[in-house]
């Protein structure tokens, strides 16, 4: 019991973890940034963990209820990307940074949405499938949006990226359902554990990037900060405006709120860093740190306006 309260403080103060993870990256960064090809591998154990989350009667949900899927997974892949393009656009940033801001935008929604649903009390039954289903598109829609958006400011290979993304995001989840089908009753032992190897491996990414980058960190710092939370701050906007123009009800709309506006911001710096350059992945690693302080603050006003719901 004491164990699991442990635990459960450590999830509440996940941002501010990833936040100290960044910091001692910044202050010595030669040991994260010679970790750069762990990056990939760390990103696998994190969808490995989705996959032992998930359930065969999670993606049953799309049958019973294909209107909130649909929407949900077409705000995610039309608001962010379009949201980040527009964001790299009004603030002329320069191409690598914009290719990593549109990159952020055309990943899947990201683990964390989960949680943040939960706190919100949202519907996380309908967030986890989003989660599932916007992340088994990702091989195909992440490089040709990319390709649509990006092209003309940074060289796209999309069927690189449509392969990478296959082999670290797709291959993980499948691995994790079928250890969780083969282990039945017994993969709560992995579940118990699973929380905080998932925030290391994120903080360990976003240490590694600030490790690569902290050199350059106190010219582009504030430029990237500020078009990270702008794109964040749109895609929990339109994404709630969205739902509600489509006649949601509060509950569903502040979930696909949650799930677009919180992205796979690991799998942006995994990507940006083996196609692109380090300086494309620092819109990820911030937005690693940013969406999860803005989406437990969101949470916490939506839960204490919990009596206010449809």
């Amino acid at each position: 019991m004491r164990s699991q309260k442990i635990l459960a403080w450590i999830e509440k103060l996940f941002a501010f973890w990833v936040l100290i993870f960044a910091l001692v990256a910044f202050l010595y960064p030669d040991p994260f940034a010679g970790a750069r090809p762990a990056i990939v591998p760390a990103l696998g154990v994190i969808m490995l963990g989705m996959g032992l989350t998930l359930t065969v009667s999670d993606f049953a949900r799309v049958f019973r209820r294909p209107q909130d899927i649909l929407l949900g997974v077409f705000a995610q892949y039309a608001i962010m990307p379009l949201a980040g393009f527009a964001v790299a656009t009004v603030l002329r940033l320069d191409p690598q940074t914009a290719a990593g801001v549109i990159l952020v935008g055309s990943c899947p929604g990201g683990t964390a949405s989960n949680v943040i649903t939960y706190l919100a009390r949202a519907d996380v039954a309908l967030s986890v499938t989003l989660t599932a289903c916007s992340t088994l598109l990702a091989p195909v829609l992440t490089p040709a949006l990319m390709e649509l958006l990006a092209g003309t400011l940074v060289p796209v290979p999309a069927i690189s990226l449509l392969v990478e993304i296959f082999k670290v995001v797709v291959l993980p989840v499948v691995a994790g359902l079928l250890v969780r089908h083969l282990l039945g009753a017994r993969v709560q032992m992995l579940l118990r554990v699973l929380p905080l190897a998932t925030m290391a491996c994120i903080g360990f990414i976003v240490a590694v990037i600030v490790g690569l980058n902290a050199g350059a960190l106190r010219g582009l710092a504030l430029p990237v900060f500020f078009s990270v939370a702008l794109h964040n701050g749109m895609g929990f906007a339109l994404g709630y405006g969205m739902a509600r123009a489509f006649r949601a009800d509060r509950v569903r709309a502040r979930t696909i709120s949650i799930e677009v506006g919180m992205q796979n911001s690991g799998l942006a710096v995994a990507l940006a860093t083996k196609f692109f350059s380090p300086a494309a992945a620092l819109p990820g690693a911030f937005f690693s740190v940013w969406h999860n302080l803005a989406g437990t603050t969101l949470a916490n006003y939506w839960s204490r306006r919990v009596k206010s719901l449809n």
